[in-house]
């Protein structure tokens, strides 16, 4: 089998133009899982697979991460097909803030009789999840309020670390197979995510070498980041990944 990690956006929230951070797992090319869904996202997807995502893991509720649900919400609601199909996997601590953002909105239709929950196939999730027969480990990161924030393994594969500043402790346990690490990262850091001065200082170089930064806040900067010597992902990228290690399941 064949495993990759294609890049829908890479952009900060104001860089429209990269398109919103997010990113969807694929074996021999089928979609597995999207992390994450702005609206730019999913406007990559639907143009990419020509469907809706089937799965979505969600790593926090920032507008840039999860605007695109409300639209996904109506697609799917009206879809018979769809309706109470599409799996979201959401951390735990993460659903009340999703349920505050996005679903308690009054009269989700106008018409009446449907909660915003109806949509989906909500699955909260604390240290991980299965999904298609592989496990995902979640764990917190450093974005604002703790436990409001979280990055997403696949072990022996990737990791996603969704935005953060740096998190050399939590690599050391969940980075520790050789795993492709997609990484937040800017140009000049701030209280809410890496720059890469941070990740210079916090990374070993040997980890650094595995990052791919994304989150970044132009295109110019994302050139100034290639010439520190970095690899520096691209809006539509195919990143190939190692097969995944971890735990599995017969299908």
């Amino acid at each position: 089998m064949s495993w990759s990690l294609r890049m829908l956006g890479v952009g900060s929230s104001q860089a429209v133009e990269l398109g919103s951070a997010s990113a969807v797992v694929e074996c021999d090319e089928r979609p597995l899982l999207m992390i994450d869904c702005g609206q730019e996202a999913l406007t990559a997807y639907l143009a990419h697979y020509e469907r809706a995502p089937e799965a979505v893991f969600i790593t926090h509720v920032h507008m840039d991460h999860v605007a695109g649900l409300e639209r996904l919400f109506y697609k799917i609601y009206f879809d018979p097909a769809l309706r109470g199909k599409v799996r979201l996997y959401v951390p735990a601590t993460v659903v009340p803030h999703l349920q505050s953002r996005l679903a308690e909105y009054p009269g989700v239709i106008a018409e009446g009789g449907a909660n915003w929950w109806d949509g989906f196939q909500l699955i909260p999730v604390t240290r991980g999840f299965w999904h298609e027969q592989r496990w995902y480990d979640v764990f917190p990161v450093r974005h604002h309020q703790p436990e409001t924030a979280f990055a997403l393994r696949l072990p022996g594969a990737f990791v996603w670390t969704g935005d953060t500043r740096p998190i050399p402790e939590m690599l050391a346990r969940y980075a520790d197979a050789g795993e492709l690490i997609a990484h937040d990262c800017a140009l000049h850091g701030n209280p809410s995510h890496s720059g890469i001065e941070d990740l210079e200082r916090e990374y070993a170089p040997a980890l650094l070498a595995r990052c791919v930064l994304y989150h970044y806040a132009s295109k110019a900067d994302g050139e100034a980041l290639r010439a520190r010597g970095h690899r520096v992902a691209e809006a539509g990228e195919r990143l190939a990944l190692a097969e995944p290690s971890g735990p599995a399941v017969a299908p």
